[in-house]
């Protein structure tokens, strides 16, 4: 199942064609996407028989109208250093457990906006995101797959400055300014997916003058920590919410990890995709300095 928030409302994606649900089940499910990630198995199984593409009410997908699949989570869950050639860039060592930080809601943002630049050393960081669908505590392992309603693509947009400017660095706040969490633009569930634990994931720079450089380029098999140990990690402690969004952390090839530092300025586009799922874009512009 591929669902979307299609300008406010839950929708199925098939292809090029979306189908608002709300409408098609007859008020069954309601049409706010948040609703959804709580009766995820029921709406799996509803959908499991629809026909999206010949059903009379599908309509062509708009992608300026996809919004934040989940607009509203409760907890942004941030994962550091969970590649190893991202560590590695980063002159830290790889992480024995989980490095866990948060980004603030406020921060989540749809899958096409622009993104003022607070300062002038905005980094990008292309991640897998986990959206939870029934969640829970002390999750093991092993079920973790049954508590997840899908992934999509996300952006950890981080100030580095304001992330390191003190002692300890200010990670939440550095990653959390307007839009710095963009998401989608769907969720596509583990089952339609030939290997979830292994996907490309890249994100490419376009300059101004419309020049395109791949900054990265990795998979999601290369992750320290699986999505499931993740979950079973993160569970032991905080309840997972529907809705909720795990960033899973980032490949290599971040700004801050280059020979001479470069990051993102005025007039570039980012633009995020990761396969199966599709991409994201971001267009930056300058903005005062922080």
């Amino acid at each position: 199942m591929r669902i979307a928030n299609n300008n406010g409302r839950l929708a199925l994606v098939s292809g090029d064609h979306i189908l608002d649900v709300e409408t098609a089940s007859g008020g069954a499910f309601v049409a706010d996407p948040m609703a959804a990630f709580a009766q995820w198995s029921e709406l799996q199984g509803w959908a499991s028989g629809i026909d999206i593409v010949g059903h009379p009410d599908a309509s062509a997908l708009a992608e300026a109208k996809l919004a934040a699949v989940s607009p509203r989570p409760r907890q942004v869950i941030g994962i550091g250093l969970n590649y190893a050639d991202h560590a590695a860039e980063s002159g830290l060592p790889l992480p024995e457990k989980p490095v866990v930080f948060t980004k603030f809601s406020s921060s989540v943002a749809g899958p096409d906006v622009d993104v003022v630049l607070p300062g002038n050393t905005v980094d990008w960081e292309a991640e897998l995101v986990v959206v939870i669908g029934a969640g829970g505590r002390h999750i093991a392992a092993a079920d973790a797959r049954s508590r997840i309603a899908g992934y999509t693509v996300g952006q950890d947009l981080s100030e580095r400055t304001i992330q390191w400017q003190d002692q300890p660095p200010q990670f939440s706040i550095g990653k959390s300014f307007e839009n710095f969490a963009p998401i989608g633009p769907i969720v596509v569930t583990l089952d339609e997916f030939v290997d979830a634990s292994v996907l490309s994931i890249s994100a490419t720079i376009v300059a101004v003058d419309g020049s395109e450089t791949r900054v990265q380029d990795g998979s999601t098999d290369q992750l320290v920590f699986s999505v499931e140990q993740l979950v079973e990690r993160l569970s032991a402690i905080v309840e997972l919410l529907p809705g909720d969004l795990i960033f899973t952390g980032t490949p290599p090839g971040v700004g801050a990890g280059r020979d001479p530092k470069r990051f993102l300025v005025d007039g570039e586009t980012l633009i995020t995709e990761i396969e199966g799922i599709g991409r994201i874009t971001q267009r930056f512009i300058a903005g005062q300095s922080s």
